[in-house]
């Protein structure tokens, strides 16, 4: 387990801080480790949304089926060959 050396200071009302001891109590934790627990786990939340693309199954198939097999690109194709073609650095 890592120390616990950093400290954050929150002011909350009374009616929040009997709702916070109240909940602490009942998890049978401290109200430190209650609000700690529940900043971490709504942190962990946010990151994930900000962090995370979900989407549909069948659109993930279509993408994963379309990066196997691309599309034809014949003028890409034709500008490789060219480009194997021409010689670039030219000795002297």
């Amino acid at each position: 387990m890592a120390v616990k050396s950093d400290r954050i200071e929150s002011r909350v009302s009374p009616e929040a801080r009997g709702r916070i001891e109240q909940a602490a109590a009942m998890a049978g934790v401290s109200v430190s480790s209650f609000m700690v627990d529940a900043a971490v786990e709504r942190a962990d939340e946010l990151i994930a949304q900000h962090t995370t693309t979900i989407v549909p199954a069948d659109y993930f198939d279509a993408l994963l089926s379309t990066l196997d097999e691309p599309d034809p690109a014949p003028r890409l194709a034709k500008a490789a060959a060219d480009a194997k073609r021409r010689r670039r650095i030219v000795a002297r």
